[in-house]
């Protein structure tokens, strides 16, 4: 904790976990839209 409060550098996600996440949210993007248009009907 006191590393956030001390300025210190700061280590965003690495290269491979912002594919990965990019990849869930995509994935999630589609499964709402299949979803919602399901319940519409």
């Amino acid at each position: 904790m006191a590393d956030v409060f001390s300025g210190g550098k700061q280590s965003g996600p690495t290269e491979a976990e912002l594919k990965k996440l990019h990849a869930k949210i995509g994935r999630l993007a589609v499964e709402n839209d299949f979803l919602s248009e399901g319940f519409k009907r």
